[in-house]
C-alpha cells in the first residue's frame, strides 16, 4: 500500500469509475452563520432539543415532582426521597434539592 492512509469513500468511487467525475451542482448547502459562531456542546444541545430530547435528570424531576403531589403518607415520603437521591446524583449541582418531610410537603409542591 502506497499510502499512509486508508480513504474508504475514495476506494469506493475509484472502483466505480466516479472518483473525480463529480458533476453535481455546488458541493451541498452551506453551513449556517450561527453554526460557527456556537462551539459543539451549543450545537448539540441545540439539535438535541429540535429532537425532544431531555436529559435523564428532568425526565426524574418531573416524575418527582408528581409523586409529590400525590404524596399523603410516610410511606410515600419515603419513597420520594429515595428518588430525590437518585436525582441529586445525576443533575447538575446547582439543581440538587434536600430531602422532603411530612411536615415539609406542602412547601415541597410549592418549590418541586
Amino acid at each position: 500500500m502506497d499510502r499512509e492512509y486508508n480513504d474508504l469513500i475514495g476506494d469506493i468511487l475509484e472502483a466505480s469509475g466516479e472518483k473525480d467525475n463529480y458533476s453535481g451542482e455546488g458541493k451541498g448547502k452551506p453551513i449556517p452563520k450561527t453554526y460557527l459562531k456556537r462551539d459543539l456542546f451549543q450545537n448539540f444541545q441545540e439539535k438535541a432539543k429540535d429532537a425532544g430530547f431531555l436529559p435523564p435528570w428532568l425526565e426524574m424531576q418531573k416524575e418527582i415532582s408528581a409523586l409529590i403531589h400525590a404524596a399523603e403518607t410516610e410511606n410515600d415520603v419515603k419513597l420520594v426521597n429515595k428518588k430525590i437521591k437518585k436525582y441529586n446524583t445525576t443533575c447538575p449541582p446547582p439543581m440538587q434539592k434536600p430531602p422532603i418531610t411530612l411536615q415539609s410537603l406542602e412547601r415541597a409542591k410549592e418549590v418541586w
